[in-house]
């Protein structure tokens, strides 16, 4: 029977911890030294995923003098930096990759959508015209006025009807003195209403 085996060592009540970590951890990669590795460090550039497994005296003497760079010029690691803002992963300017702005198959879906937003920037604007009520269209329909006419338009009408049917103007003849009231009422319409 073995009493320095490692059976023992699991079921003894005061083990011993060296020997339980020795088990559990492969030794120190530092030449001549015999203690558990229990702490990696990275082996390098160019080899991403390999790591040394250090104690914890020569893992803090490695970590001292560890350069990523080393053997790389000022220009290597200056382009390396720059590349390293997006992934190491190439990029193009805005619009030079045109298989991606068009698709695999050469179809631009995007093509249709531009077209559509240039001819719809190339048309004149038109103010948006309010609906009319029924009390204004009556209106400009007693001045015989289109239902378009705006300001000076509704004006001048208005002057051209007054002098037309004033009972002045024909002799004192009251027999027009209702289209008169008419036409006096219809401007005071299109007036409240914001057409002149």
């Amino acid at each position: 029977m073995k009493l320095d085996s490692k059976l023992f060592d699991s079921i003894r009540v005061k083990p011993d911890k060296e020997r339980a970590e020795q088990g559990r951890h492969p030794v120190c990669d530092h030449p001549g030294c015999k203690r558990p590795g229990t702490h990696r460090a990275p082996k390098g550039r160019d080899r991403e995923g390999q790591y040394f497994n250090f104690c914890v005296d020569h893992v803090r003497e490695y970590n001292k003098s560890y350069n990523y760079f080393t053997g790389m010029g000022d220009d290597d690691v200056r382009s390396y930096q720059k590349d390293s803002l997006t992934g190491h992963r190439p990029t193009w300017k805005m619009g030079v990759n045109r298989q991606a702005a068009e698709g695999p198959d050469g179809f631009d879906a995007r093509s249709n959508m531009r077209s559509n937003a240039q001819r719809r920037a190339e048309q004149v604007r038109r103010p948006r015209e309010r609906k009319l009520l029924t009390l204004e269209k009556r209106s400009l329909d007693v001045l015989n006025l289109p239902y378009t006419a705006r300001g000076a338009e509704i004006k001048a009408r208005y002057k051209e009807l007054v002098k037309l049917n004033h009972p002045d103007a024909n002799g004192g003849d009251r027999s027009s003195e209702d289209r008169l009231r008419e036409i006096i009422q219809a401007y005071n319409v299109l007036k409240k209403a914001g057409f002149l």
